[in-house]
Formats: structure tokens, sequence, C-alpha cells
């Protein structure tokens, strides 16, 4: 009996190391802590350790739209993205502009979708101790508006541009800092205003709090309902978004105000998800998503904008001008859990 016991043992251990060896090792690259762009990929990569599917290395605080490019070339594995940016690529314009039409959208092409998320809302907000008027105030002001280069950076311009009619350098300085830096740069009091992606309540909207009271302001009715604003709210990667004011204080507290014309806060979702090359494997594909969609509850409840980022919403953003399309491997778990994917949002890779 001891003996059966012994070589039991000896065989679990075997097959164990063997298992252990056999992990696939992955990397990844998402924004800083902070937000849903993070949490998503680091609650796969704890997932995907802890049930031995894969063991990835997660690189935050990154610029995604180096971090796409990196997966559409083979260099990463899984990136974060919103979706602008492949639309963007797909083109050669904007940030990938040095690629040309050509090989940006070979490029693009390479890349599939595996989970969605909201990375944040678009919104105008500044110190109470800086006296802004809101967004009729902008002209000559130093504004912090996202990272040195970016999907963020384009729709925060392109916001203040149709909402306040002002570009950057004419009439503006814009201020970039890569994201891990963003935080430091708003407390230090150096901006005077404002414009980035956020979640309610996010970790950077709690954070600079401590040094000071701040005012958000809603974008005005008529700006919202212009057609330069509808028609940018349907763009790849954007989607509109409105919140009852109360609700909306209510979640972020004492340290916040919020202006809006009536009882409504209006401004523009970014919408996107993680992705991966196309060639990456079916079954790990398919043990991967799976796995993220078994514990969607445990990644919602780690933060307290879990319920309101899309976790659970495959199709947010998919089709019309989107270049981007889910693995076929992750729209066979995303459907075999019973959400909905249209066709058009699945990559037909045979």
């Amino acid at each position: 009996m001891l003996k059966q016991l012994i070589v039991g043992s000896v065989l679990s251990a075997t097959l164990l190391g063997t298992s252990a060896l056999a992990q696939v090792n992955l990397t990844a690259e998402t924004a800083s802590p902070g937000g849903a762009t993070y949490l998503s990929p680091a609650h796969l990569t704890e997932i995907a350790g802890t049930q031995g599917i894969a063991n990835i290395q997660l690189a935050d605080g990154q610029t995604l739209t180096n971090s796409i490019q990196n997966v559409a070339e083979g260099k990463t594995d899984i990136a974060g993205t919103p979706y602008i940016l492949p639309f963007l690529m797909s083109r050669g314009v904007g940030p990938y502009g040095s690629l040309g039409q050509e090989q940006g959208a070979e490029l693009a092409g390479n890349l599939r979708a595996i989970n969605p998320f909201t990375l944040g809302i678009f919104f105008l907000y500044a110190y109470d101790a800086k006296n802004l008027g809101g967004w009729d105030d902008l002209k000559g002001k130093k504004i912090y508006n996202g990272p040195p280069r970016g999907g963020a950076l384009t729709n925060a311009r392109s916001m203040i541009q149709i909402v306040a009619g002002l570009k950057e350098g004419d009439d503006y300085e814009g201020l970039q800092v890569n994201w891990g830096q963003g935080t430091t740069l708003v407390t230090s009091g150096e901006p005077d205003a404002v414009v980035l992606p956020e979640v309610f309540p996010g970790t950077r909207l709690t954070s600079i709090t401590a040094a000071g009271k701040m005012t958000g302001w809603s974008m005005p009715k008529s700006a919202y309902e212009s057609d330069a604003m509808q028609k940018y709210m349907v763009a790849p990667g954007s989607a509109p978004f409105t919140m009852p004011v109360a609700d909306l204080q209510a979640v972020m507290g004492d340290d916040w105000s919020f202006v809006s014309e009536d009882d409504t806060f209006r401004g523009f979702a970014t919408i996107g998800g993680n992705v991966v090359h196309k060639d990456m494997d079916d079954g790990l594909v398919y043990d991967l998503v799976s796995a993220y969609i078994a514990t969607l509850d445990d990644l919602k409840a780690k933060a307290p904008y879990g319920d309101t980022v899309s976790f659970d919403f495959p199709m947010q953003g998919m089709c019309g001008a989107n270049p981007v399309k889910y693995h076929p491997a992750a729209a066979r778990a995303w459907l075999e859990a019973g959400f909905e994917l249209d066709e058009c949002a699945i990559a037909n890779d045979g």
C-alpha cells in the first residue's frame, strides 16, 4: 500500500510538473491602474495563472497606440485598446501616419478582440481654486488632455474643438504626460483644466481631491446634440453618455461638484477591449476567455465602477466602421456563455 502511495505521489508530481512546464508564457500591455483598461487584463492575468492556463506578464502604464501595434506585429500577445486606434491604424492616419494606409490596414487586420470594456467618459474638470468658468473659459488656458500620443489625446482634442471651438497650439496650450504621471501633473496645479476619459468613481478622480475640491462640467446640451458631436459619438471607439447629475453627485461624494444646464450630465464614452493577434491558438483563446467570463462577477466586485464599464457587453462598439472583430474562439466562449454577438462582430478566419 505504501509503495502504491509513493508511486502515485511521484506520478502526480510528475504530471503537475509537466503541466507547469507546459503552461504558456504570454505578454500583455495596458494603461496605468485606476480604470477598466487596467483592471480587465489584470483580472485575466490573475485567473489565467490560478487556473493554470497561462503565465501572463502584464506591463502597465503603456501608451496603447504602441501596444496594439506591438500585438499586430507579433511582439506582444495581448493589449488593451480604444477601438478608435485600430480604425486609425487601418487607414494609416493620426498616430499611424508613418505606416501609410497599406501597411496600416495589413497590421490592423491582424488584431482580434477577446473582451470589451468602457475606458472612460470624457468630460471637463478643474480644481475649484482655478475659478474656471467652464467650456467657455478655456481660451489661453493650459489643458491636460492625455498622453503624448494615442486615442485619448485624439478624442480630447476633438471634444475641445467641437464643444469650445478651440484648437491646441492656436487657442490653448495642451499638456501631455504618460498615464502614470497624470495624477502628479494634476495635483501640481500646472493645468488650468483637464479633459480626460474617466470612470466614476475612478482612482484618479478620487486621489486628486487630496489637493482640493473639484468641479466637473457637462457637455452643453447644444454641443451634445450638434451634428458634429452626434457623428463623432458614433465613430469607432465612441458612444454617447448621459447620467442624472444627482446620481453622479451621489457616486462621487462631497469633494466633487457638477455643472449642467439641466438635470443631465452629458459626455461621451470611449469604448474598446483587449485584443490579441489573429494567429493566437484557438484553444488558448477559448480557455482564457471562458475563464474570464466565468469570473465576471468577481471582476466587477474588484472596483466601485465595476458595474458601469460594460465588462459583460461584448457587442459594444462592434461592427460598422470598427475594423476589429472577435477572435472566433473568443466569440465561441461568449456565445456559449449566453451572450449575444452578431455575425458582423466575428472574424471569419477559417
